[in-house]
């Protein structure tokens, strides 16, 4: 394959045809496993500097990697107003089980780690470990809903949305839909069946999802095999040069 050939592919993304569902944007490249897959952020995508981060690492160390963006998001079809948790995750194992082969290490960034907690308990023979960086499991309902003052409840309970106000961009939806359904696919109440190793990464700084909060998913999954790490200059993207070295470190203390 030429130079301008291979660097055209790694501009273009692939696509994954879905009967009666959006298409999915991905870009991945074959080698050593386990295999690596990024699961992004809500309203993130997949050209965030943690996933083309590992995309560097990846290529420098031959190992297989994967990176999409869900429905509604990036470079993937799909309309926000109808975007769920349901499908988000349907979104996921699709790109697991249509995408890649072998053992998989997802590695999740906040609502990306409550994706790959979803996933891992729906493939517990593909994941062989999880990384999660700030995760942000029932997002919808302890960090949006539980957090919002009663008017805009109000407003969300009547008009069936609200326009959250966005500070990298315009003002976005909040559905009813979406706060409903993600009360469906809740895990922090109950143990979260997996029993491969996981790290955690988060930040002290976060001000999105609280550090706390990661303890809250350590609490609960049953695997006994689970680092915490805490960094006490870390924001929500942990994506300092700093940052990402403990991202790949973690990666490679589970891909044993």
């Amino acid at each position: 394959m030429s130079a301008a050939l291979e660097a055209d592919e790694m501009t273009q993304p692939k696509h994954l045809d879905r009967p009666g569902q959006p298409r999915l944007a991905y870009f991945d490249r074959p080698g050593q496993g386990p295999g690596v897959m990024f699961l992004g952020g809500f309203k993130s995508d997949m050209t965030g500097t943690k996933a083309t981060a590992l995309q560097d690492w990846a290529n420098e160390n031959d190992r297989a990697y994967l990176r999409f963006d869900y429905s509604a998001h990036g470079a993937s079809e799909g309309a926000w107003q109808d975007a769920t948790i349901t499908q988000w995750r349907q979104d996921a194992l699709d790109m697991l089980d249509q995408c890649t082969d072998g053992p998989q290490i997802l590695v999740g960034s906040s609502m990306g780690g409550w994706m790959a907690l979803l996933a891992a308990m729906a493939r517990p023979d593909r994941v062989k470990a999880l990384v999660l960086i700030a995760p942000a499991a029932d997002f919808t309902e302890s960090l949006i809903w539980e957090q919002l003052p009663f008017h805009i409840r109000e407003q969300i309970e009547t008009e069936g949305q609200w326009l959250r106000p966005n500070a990298y961009g315009e003002p976005y939806a909040i559905t009813k839909t979406l706060i409903e359904d993600g009360r469906t696919w809740s895990l922090l109440n109950a143990p979260i069946p997996f029993d491969g190793p996981v790290r955690i990464l988060h930040g002290w700084q976060d001000k999105d999802v609280p550090w706390s909060h990661g303890l809250r998913v350590l609490e609960q999954l049953t695997s006994t095999d689970v680092r915490y790490e805490l960094s006490k200059a870390g924001d929500h993207g942990l994506s300092t040069p700093e940052d990402l070295k403990a991202l790949v470190d973690a990666i490679e203390s589970v891909s044993g």
